[in-house]
């Protein structure tokens, strides 16, 4: 930032934010290097992804921006800010699992044209593995990912995609023959 506008900033969030109601992008810069190292924590711990954190971080301040009009001022900046992020990484979780749900849907298909003598059996057996498990097997035996990646896209540990990983497997196994 420029010496000569860091000295015109006020120091309160409050003043900024008025200022950057009032249309001062350099008051939305400030409030931005004062929360960005917060904001981008928080995405970092619920999505375990460097670049996926930094673009929630911009969503995060996008959504700030367009909706500054609608901060009351009856918490502090921070804390309103830190709602929108919540919401926002929350979200974010959700499309993330729809698309990984939409993605095993259309793996179940393909593992019908591949075995079809035994895709009738394979199919119900996956069909009935509990959500967690069969994202965890599809993912990992069908598309290659890693535990740690899996981790990550379904915002689980490690240890959880293990051992989803070999429950259902074992479970496929087992209505499998019988």
């Amino acid at each position: 930032m420029v010496p000569a506008l860091a000295a015109q900033l006020p120091e309160n969030d409050s003043a900024l934010v008025a200022d950057a109601r009032r249309g001062s992008e350099g008051a939305f810069e400030e409030l931005y290097r004062r929360f960005h190292s917060r904001i981008y924590a928080l995405a970092l711990r619920m999505t375990r992804d460097f670049g996926e954190a930094e673009e929630s971080v911009q969503e995060v301040f996008l959504a700030a921006w367009r909706s500054l009009d609608a901060f009351r001022g009856e918490s502090a900046f921070g804390t309103w800010l830190h709602a929108i992020a919540i919401r926002s990484l929350v979200s974010r979780h959700r499309r993330t699992v729809r698309r990984a749900e939409e993605t095993i849907e259309g793996d179940v298909a393909r593992l019908r044209v591949v075995l079809p003598e035994t895709s009738i059996d394979l199919e119900r057996a996956i069909g009935r593995l509990p959500d967690g498990a069969r994202a965890v097997l599809l993912l990992h035996d069908v598309h290659g990912h890693k535990c740690r990646e899996i981790a990550g896209m379904l915002g689980i540990a490690v240890g959880t995609v293990k051992s989803q990983l070999h429950r259902a497997r074992r479970l496929v196994e087992e209505a499998l023959q019988s």
